[in-house]
């Protein structure tokens, strides 16, 4: 007998109904019994398409990633370079304050099912951050940023954001120091440690402000419960 194959729509549906309760119940509410009753289809239906919990987890991860790269394929390249990499900034932290179950999942913070992350899996978030790496080379053929590594420069910036993201989410940034104080104050930072001046740093990161709600937060559906999930 041949194996029964996978419906993609049903596939798709899942991992939308799983990460929605994710986002909304918290790992509590991840079962297979209850993310089957929530598609209208019997618990069989995530060993079919999955192979069991472990396997739609990871597939939320991989869901994961790709909304997030769907957030920056939404940051258009300007004649300010520096603007656009601070966005870049904003669209993960954006990204991650407004999923944050499914953050701490794509990053290994939370464990569900028995899934952790393998070093494939950890490919797609590496993979998400060569946008960034192409738009710090740009940086640094305007002359914004000192001749270096642009790769160097992405990675400054990744593990910089997703450290004060971390600390936001944990609630541990609190008045007069909260999230968005040292967000902006961090971001100005972060430009000139790799070689932009303060004045052109401050203005781009404004420019970068402003480009916010039109350039990310507008134009994708809440990327857990109302986007559409990836085709696989």
């Amino acid at each position: 007998m041949s194996p029964r194959r996978s419906n993609p729509q049903t596939r798709s549906a899942l991992v939308d109904i799983a990460a929605g309760l994710l986002a909304g119940e918290g790992p509590q509410a991840l079962s297979a019994r209850r993310i089957a009753a929530e598609a209208g289809s019997s618990t069989m239906a995530v060993y079919t398409n999955f192979g069991g919990m472990s396997g739609l987890v990871r597939e939320m991860v991989y869901e994961g990633f790709a909304r997030l790269e769907g957030y920056f394929s939404h940051v258009a390249p300007t004649a300010d370079p520096v603007a656009d990499i601070v966005l870049f900034g904003r669209a993960y932290r954006h990204n991650a304050v407004t999923n944050p179950h499914l953050y701490a999942v794509m990053f290994g913070g939370a464990s569900l099912a028995g899934f952790s992350l393998t070093a494939e899996d950890r490919q797609y978030g590496r993979y998400t951050l060569s946008t960034v790496v192409e738009c710090a080379t740009r940086c640094i053929a305007a002359g914004r940023f000192r001749t270096g590594d642009a790769e160097l420069v992405a990675h400054q910036l990744w593990t910089a954001i997703h450290g004060l993201v971390t600390l936001e989410l944990g609630e541990y940034l609190i008045d007069p120091c909260n999230a968005d104080v040292v967000f902006e104050a961090q971001l100005t930072g972060l430009m000139v440690g790799v070689g932009d001046t303060v004045e052109a740093a401050t203005r781009s990161v404004a420019e970068s402000r402003r480009r916010l709600k039109t350039e990310v937060e507008d134009m994708l559906p809440d990327p857990v419960t109302d986007g559409p999930a990836r085709g696989v």
